[in-house]
């Protein structure tokens, strides 16, 4: 009996509660639509702006991928265009060194009376013990062996061996064989400068103690030695010491930089050469 006046309870509630249901399916909210539309219309709403709130992410997302895509290409492209300019401007400045070169190796030639021959510098061999290049001129040049090799700024080195048609070793004055008549410009005192073992200074023997010498007097060709006409520049006295015999200890410091040699002159013998030595 229980069990059934509580069912009929129950159906009643339910009836109550369709009927409010129903009757407030008839409610207009603010004139716009029932109760029910606008429950469903903010449901709706919370959904799209879900939607777009991710949309929208995910599309700033894909711009700022694009974007850095797009900077990315730039930078690469930028770099390239760099690394172009760069090396321009090395080939610049290179042909810029050749032609003061040349410009000054041309002032050389103008300026002695001599019969000289440009050449190049083609490969190096600098060692602690042999000190020597190649130059591109040769036998068909009329290059032949010991012959004076010079550059602008002074004495270079000289010819040696056979030369090939079209090629030369120069051993450079620094090298521990080499060796050239010289002289103290201020003084005139004489002697043979020779190069030293795995240095770049000269050394200058047989200059008696009893000579005039001092730091930073010019050293010159003396053209004793029939190879290097006279008066060229070989160096400065770096240092200067009296000997335990009958000679002074002497260092040159030589004024080519032979490792920036590009192009040098090599002095022909002939009869112009000859007139120089005797005008001399």
């Amino acid at each position: 009996m229980f069990k059934r006046r509580q069912r009929i309870g129950y159906l009643v509630l339910a009836v109550v509660l369709g009927h409010v249901i129903l009757i407030s399916a008839q409610v207009n909210v603010r004139q716009e639509g029932n109760f029910l539309q606008v429950v469903s219309f903010s449901a709706l709403a919370g959904i799209e702006e879900i939607i777009s709130y991710g949309t929208n992410a995910v599309g700033t997302a894909w711009s700022r991928y694009v974007s850095l895509r797009d900077a990315e290409e730039e930078n690469a492209v930028l770099r390239e265009s760099i690394d172009q300019l760069e090396l321009r401007l090395q080939q610049q400045n290179a042909l810029a060194r050749r032609a003061r070169s040349l410009q000054r190796l041309l002032e050389l030639r103008n300026s002695v009376e001599l019969l000289t021959l440009s050449a190049q510098v083609i490969a190096v061999d600098a060692t602690p013990w042999f000190r020597t290049f190649t130059v591109d001129r040769g036998t068909g040049d009329g290059v032949r062996q010991d012959l004076a090799v010079i550059a602008p700024s002074g004495v270079v080195g000289r010819v040696v061996g056979t030369p090939g048609p079209r090629a030369a070793k120069v051993q450079l004055l620094i090298d521990r064989n080499a060796a050239a008549g010289a002289l103290i410009e201020r003084t005139r005192a004489a002697g043979v400068v020779t190069g030293v073992d795995g240095q770049s200074l000269l050394r200058m023997d047989y200059v008696s103690n009893l000579e005039d010498v001092q730091i930073d007097d010019a050293v010159v060709t003396s053209g004793t030695d029939g190879i290097y006409p006279k008066g060229f520049v070989i160096g400065t006295v770096a240092d200067v010491r009296r000997g335990d015999d009958l000679y002074k200890s002497i260092l040159v410091a030589p004024v080519v930089e032979f490792g920036n040699l590009e192009d040098v002159l090599i002095v022909l013998h002939d009869d112009r050469f000859a007139q120089a030595e005797e005008n001399e």
